[in-house]
């Protein structure tokens, strides 16, 4: 199966969830396929699972879902540890496993050797761990997921290949500030101030 396929399926069951994407066509792909705000894509190979932790810590009463690589995951495998560790009950970390560095001329990852990121999650303390290897089984899983108040892994062996998307109209920096103005909107907090000062502040004194 296609990881875009895969995000396809499963793009009418969203609503106001956060989403982190991880480096690489999943973010055209995802922001094609669901062009929201609460969309945040990484730039930094492994910290998609990190990224989504902080969020769910930062907003419990929020989705997170992170769509991560297995390259990126294991460039990063001890946030397996913290995630199980900390157990967010409103996290799903998805990982789209292709056995390659399909952004850089797709050199194989450890997975497509005796690596299973399953059995790790697994063995860090994830207590509900799912493997698809089709569309039904990913969109049932994901489905099971995003109803349950728990803290879900979810592997999906895909093949390599990108979806037929434009790349995504928006720079990292355009896209930061727009998801934390959306955090700020939808959850009425303060996140960004100004570094200027405004005009009430006293103006200090020269000596």
């Amino acid at each position: 199966m296609k990881r875009y396929d895969c995000l396809r399926a499963i793009a009418p069951q969203f609503g106001e969830e956060l989403v982190v994407t991880n480096i690489g066509a999943v973010r055209h792909e995802w922001q094609a396929l669901r062009p929201h705000p609460g969309n945040y894509h990484l730039q930094n190979l492994g910290l998609t699972s990190s990224m989504a932790l902080g969020l769910a810590l930062a907003l419990p009463h929020r989705k997170i879902i992170a769509f991560d690589g297995d390259g990126s995951l294991l460039l990063n495998l001890g946030a397996l540890a913290t995630m199980a560790n900390q157990h967010p009950k409103n996290l799903i970390h998805v990982v789209f496993d292709n056995e390659c560095y399909e952004s850089s001329r797709g050199a194989p990852t450890a997975t497509a050797g005796q690596a299973d990121l399953a059995a790790i999650a697994r063995g860090a303390g994830f207590a509900n761990v799912i493997t698809t290897k089709t569309i039904a089984e990913f969109e049932q899983g994901f489905s099971r997921a995003l109803k349950s108040n728990d803290l879900y892994f979810i592997l999906a062996k895909v093949e390599a290949g990108a979806g037929d998307v434009p790349a995504a109209a928006l720079d990292s920096q355009e896209n930061k500030y727009i998801f934390v103005r959306y955090i700020e909107k939808s959850e009425n907090l303060r996140i960004l101030t100004s570094t200027l000062s405004r005009a009430s502040d006293p103006v200090p004194k020269s000596k």
